[in-house]
């Protein structure tokens, strides 16, 4: 019986990556697996996978690869025991982030018989993706977001449903923006030439509107998903 078919969404911060994931999956029938969502629903457990990833997170320290694609491997785990042949595939957002994790995801997906049926390469000027964050604002009381220009609150500094006063995160300054996504392209280049020596990056033009991406990314996902042995039902 075949496996499996996944998608892997690759953008940077900024390019709507997390936005058309959740649009897209349900459409195509594939669950939206997003690496930060899995671990924060984690830090509210007690088990075993648990305690380990919080032993990380109480010291500071960063999870190692090991561990995270534990983490993901148990969700896909789970899918496969609550959807059964409904399960079509993940819509993997936030992992892999590097060569070495792509090759690890590689290895264990075979042994499932699982396959990588596309990956999604959003493309966003690097221009726009810092007035896209920088401008970005919160409410550090009901966690709402807006933006300066995209979707400001109705009064300046104010939010919208709590009435709290919003803030900018100190990640979101122009200077720290530049250096993240420094480091994300530099973990990202090598990452893309290892998928599309083997055909599989779809690059979609993210500085659009929402819609429009979602569009082009449903219409290029639905063909390869199509020509791939993954189960359909």
């Amino acid at each position: 019986m075949a496996g499996r078919c996944h998608v892997i969404v690759i953008g940077p911060q900024g390019s709507g990556k997390g936005t058309q994931a959740a649009r897209v999956a349900p459409l195509l029938r594939l669950v939206h697996v997003a690496t930060g969502d899995l671990f924060r629903q984690l830090m509210t457990r007690d088990d075993e996978l648990a305690r380990e990833v919080r032993s990380y997170y109480d010291r500071g320290a960063l999870v190692p690869d090991e561990l995270t694609l534990r983490v993901l491997l148990a969700r896909l785990d789970e899918l496969e025991r609550e959807q059964g042949d409904q399960y079509r595939g993940a819509l993997l957002d936030g992992y892999p982030r590097n060569l070495a994790q792509a090759e690890a995801l590689d290895r264990v997906l075979t042994e499932r018989g699982d396959v990588i049926a596309a990956v999604v390469h959003l493309v966003v000027p690097r221009e726009v993706l810092i007035e896209r964050l920088s401008g970005r604002l919160i409410c550090p009381t009901c966690g709402a977001t807006y933006h300066v220009r995209f979707s400001p609150p109705r009064v300046a500094g104010i939010c919208d449903h709590c009435g709290g006063a919003l803030m900018q995160r100190s990640d979101d300054t122009p200077e720290a923006i530049a250096r993240r996504l420094e480091t994300y392209e530099q973990q990202t280049a090598p990452l893309l030439d290892y998928y599309r020596a083997r055909d599989l990056v779809i690059d979609i033009d993210g500085n659009r509107p929402i819609d429009v991406v979602t569009r082009d990314l449903l219409v290029a996902l639905e063909s390869r998903l199509a020509h791939n042995p993954c189960r359909s039902s």
